[in-house]
């Protein structure tokens, strides 16, 4: 029998040896990359690359393709660049949290079309440049907790308005602006707890518009106020629509004295960029970025213009005051009938108690005459 034998059909046996195993380490071998010193999961939707000390991310390239959640928290990330999650398109879940971000590029974010879920929790973020959300029109979950944020500026939520769930629990947040909000026609639930918020007039409209959350089925947890002393602790959903009239006094005495001072509410007279003189937005033709952005163009309306530019009518005041003057109307009015009816109680009681008089007055004279004759009876007969 010679040496090599061949099958029927020609064709020879499997290799031996050494190329044998080179097949079998090329098929054993995993489909896609792993970023070291991360681990993603068998089928590569997940990458973990939490805890691992990074300074830097890793080498994002080399995500597995259609990965779907990348984990970068509990690291010691403190910066990342502009393009730092170019091509990513795929992830739907990214996790920052515990790390020490302080400032986040532009859009950062844009080509992150499909995540619905961002962690930036116990960073030390101060501050948001208004496109950092660019890109996200379908997240849904957004966790700021646990920064050093004192405002959130205006037109930064705008790219998110699908939002369900927001947290900017544990910052310095000591007022917020309903503008900013009001995008969010989809948000079911919002922390803003451990804020050192004033609970003065720069965060009366924004109550109005936790009410209207509020009324549409949304959850919203404790806002408690540091400010004024005597609101000091108490929850400012509880604190009645009516201690902030005194706002609607200051606003007009501010506009009819054409301006004021630095914690006036009705702000310095706008002009281009900021409110027109019937209040309404401007309209705007083009790039408005100097109105929003803060910039020193020769268009930059004042900064309590723009802090003031949306003046809602608040329909539950309006609403609250006509129950009071219709309780207080209702009282009188009680106090008025009542009043009625005790007159003329009394007014029939005296007539008849008059009636009863006049007849016993006869009687009693009658009486007086009797007596009268007997007297004179007796005198007579003594003479």
């Amino acid at each position: 029998m010679p040496p090599h034998s061949h099958s029927p059909g020609g064709i020879g046996l499997p290799p031996s040896g050494p190329v044998f195993l080179c097949l079998l380490v090329a098929l054993l071998q995993p489909a896609s990359p792993c970023p070291p010193p991360c681990l993603c999961s068998s089928d590569g939707l997940l990458v973990d690359c939490g805890g691992r000390g990074l300074s830097s991310p890793p080498p994002l390239h080399l995500l597995p393709a259609g990965s779907r959640s990348l984990l970068l928290a509990n690291n010691k990330l403190a910066a990342l660049g502009a393009s730092a999650f170019a091509n990513l398109s795929s992830l739907e879940e990214l996790d920052l949290s515990n790390n020490y971000l302080d400032n986040l590029p532009a859009g950062l974010f844009r080509d992150m079309s499909n995540l619905t879920k961002l962690s930036l929790h116990n960073n030390s973020l101060t501050g948001m440049d208004r496109d950092l959300f660019q890109g996200l029109g379908g997240l849904q979950s957004l966790d700021l907790s646990l920064n050093g944020l004192a405002s959130v500026p205006l037109g930064i939520l705008d790219e998110v308005e699908g939002l369900r769930w927001l947290s900017l629990a544990g910052n310095r947040l000591r007022g917020l602006e309903r503008a900013a909000f009001e995008p969010l026609a989809h948000l079911q639930h919002l922390e803003l707890g451990h804020n050192p918020w004033e609970c003065d007039c720069n965060l009366r409209d924004f109550k109005h518009w936790m009410e209207w959350l509020l009324y549409r089925g949304g959850k919203v947890d404790a806002v408690e106020c540091t400010l004024p002393k005597d609101l000091r602790g108490r929850d400012i959903r509880g604190v009645p629509v009516e201690m902030f009239n005194y706002c609607l006094q200051l606003e007009d005495e501010n506009r009819g004295g054409g301006g004021g001072g630095e914690g006036s509410l009705g702000g310095l007279p706008c002009s281009k960029g900021g409110l027109n003189p019937s209040g309404a937005p401007p309209i705007s033709g083009g790039d408005d970025s100097s109105s929003n952005t803060g910039g020193r163009g020769g268009g930059e309306a004042p900064a309590d213009c723009v802090r003031a530019r949306y003046r809602p009518v608040s329909v539950r005041r309006a609403i609250g005051t006509v129950v009071i003057a219709g309780v207080v109307c209702g009282i009188v009015c009680i106090m008025m009938v009542a009043a009625a009816a005790y007159g003329c109680i009394y007014a029939s009681l005296m007539a008849k108690y008059q009636r009863e008089l006049k007849k016993r007055q006869p009687l009693m004279g009658d009486g007086d005459a009797d007596v009268d004759d007997r007297d004179e009876k007796q005198i007579s007969s003594v003479a």
